[in-house]
C-alpha cells in the first residue's frame, strides 16, 4: 500500500495533523522521529522505583482559552484538573507567582504592602495584569519602586540565566510582558480551560496517533526515508531539512538534573523558582503533577545553557530581527509538497494549546 503522507516528528503538531489527515480524509499516514519515543518534548514516564510520573523535558501544565483545542484532546484523554502554582525564592524566602496582591504581604511590612495595594487598585482596577513599564511610567514613587523591586528580584536575573543575555543586552520591550497581577489569584494562569492529561501527556498523544491510517517508525531520521509522497509535513528543524546551507538558527537549550530524594516531598509547590541563586533557575517536583503518593519523591533540576548541534535538545527560539531574517531566507525555499509547522518548522515558541490550534489551522486552510 503506498502512503500518501510522510509526518516527520511524533510531538504534538504532528500528532494532530496525522489524525485529521487520517480520520477526515481517509489518507494514509506514515509519522517518523529520530527519538526512541512520540510525544516529542510533552514526553512523560512512570518512574519504576517510585511510580511518579516524570516530565522528562520541563514541567508542562496545559491550559487554554481556545474551547476547540480542548474539545479536540478531550476525545483523547480525561483530565486533571490542575492550577499552576509556583513559587520563587525572594531574599532567603519562598513567595507566590505571579507577583500579585498576595506577593506584596510575603515580601514588603504589612503598612507598606497594604498602601502598595491601595494605589494599586486605585489606579488600575482589581484582576489587571499590569506590565512593569507601565508601573515605571507614573509619577507615584511607591509604584515605580515597586516596578523596580519586581524587575531586579524577579526578571532580571532569571532572563539572564534562562537566556544568557547580560542586563544591558535584554531588550527593554521584554520587560513590558513582566506583569504585576492586581489580583490575590495564585493561579500562573487565567485560563478557562487548565489541567493535566489523566494517565499522561505520552498516553494522550499515543491516542491521537491510535488509528489505522497511521503508521508509526521510530528511531528514523528523515534523511534515511525513501519514498514518493504526495506530502510532507515536516515539524523538525527548518535550517536542518535544508543542510544548514545558510547558518544554523539558534537556540537555547536545557539540561536537568532529575533526582530521586529520600522524603515525602521536597518543596511546598510543583515548580520553585530561582531567579538570583545558583545556575539553575527552577527545581520542578513532579508527584504534584497528577496528585501522585509516595514514600519518597523525584526532582528536577534546571539548567539553561547554549544549544549545541547532536549534542542537546532545542528548546527555545531566540527571536530577533537576525534570526527572523535567516528562518524567512529558508522559508522562502519550501518545496511545494513540503510544509513547516510546529515550533522548530516555524521558529516560533508555542504553548502546548497554540501548537495544537496551529496544526487544527494548518490543516483547514492547506490540507482539507
Amino acid at each position: 500500500m503506498s502512503i500518501k503522507n510522510l509526518i516527520v516528528g511524533a510531538g504534538i503538531s504532528g500528532a494532530v495533523v496525522a489524525r485529521k489527515i487520517a480520520e477526515e480524509l481517509g489518507e494514509t499516514v506514515l509519522v517518523i522521529d529520530r527519538k526512541d519515543h512520540i510525544a516529542g518534548n510533552i514526553y512523560d514516564y512512570r518512574d519504576a522505583k517510585t511510580g511518579i510520573t516524570i516530565h522528562k523535558y520541563g514541567p508542562h501544565i496545559f491550559h487554554t482559552k481556545i474551547k476547540e483545542v480542548w474539545d479536540f484532546l478531550s476525545r483523547f484523554t480525561e483530565w486533571h484538573y490542575f492550577y499552576l502554582k509556583p513559587n520563587a525564592v525572594i531574599e532567603g524566602n519562598s513567595v507566590t507567582l505571579p507577583f500579585n496582591l498576595t506577593t506584596l504581604y510575603e515580601v514588603f511590612s504589612p503598612k507598606m504592602a497594604e498602601r502598595i495595594e491601595e494605589k494599586l487598585i486605585s489606579k488600575y482596577g482589581y484582576g489587571v495584569k499590569v506590565p512593569i513599564l507601565d508601573l515605571k511610567n507614573n509619577d507615584d514613587e511607591d509604584l515605580k519602586f515597586l516596578a523596580d523591586y519586581v524587575y531586579e528580584h524577579v526578571f532580571k536575573n532569571y532572563t539572564m540565566k534562562q537566556w544568557g543575555l547580560k542586563p544591558e543586552e535584554i531588550d527593554p520591550s521584554v520587560t513590558a510582558r513582566v506583569p504585576v497581577f492586581v489580583s490575590h489569584d495564585n493561579r500562573y494562569f487565567q485560563d478557562k480551560y487548565q489541567g493535566i492529561p489523566l494517565n499522561g501527556y505520552t498516553k494522550m498523544v499515543e491516542k491521537i496517533f491510535d488509528h489505522p491510517n497511521i503508521k508509526m517508525k521510530l528511531n528514523t531520521d528523515y534523511k534515511d526515508i525513501n519514498g514518493d509522497f504526495e506530502r510532507i509535513i515536516y515539524t523538525g528543524a527548518i535550517d536542518e531539512f535544508f543542510g544548514y546551507k545558510y547558518g544554523e538558527l539558534p537556540y537555547r537549550s536545557l539540561v536537568f538534573d532529575v533526582r530521586t530524594i529520600n522524603k515525602e516531598y521536597f518543596q511546598k509547590a510543583v515548580v520553585t523558582n530561582y531567579p538570583n541563586e545558583y545556575d539553575f533557575t527552577r527545581i520542578t517536583e513532579h508527584k504534584y503533577f497528577l496528585d501522585e503518593k509516595s514514600e519518597k519523591t523525584v526532582i528536577s533540576i534546571e539548567y539553561p545553557q547554549v544549544f549545541e548541534n547532536g549534542k542537546n535538545e532545542r528548546y527555545y527560539p531566540i527571536s530577533n530581527p537576525d534570526n527572523q531574517a535567516l528562518y524567512e531566507k529558508y522559508k522562502a525555499e519550501q518545496p511545494k509538497n513540503v510544509y513547516f509547522i510546529g515550533r522548530l518548522g516555524d521558529y516560533k515558541y508555542y504553548n502546548m494549546d497554540l501548537a495544537v490550534e496551529r496544526a487544527l489551522n494548518f490543516f483547514k486552510e492547506e490540507i482539507k
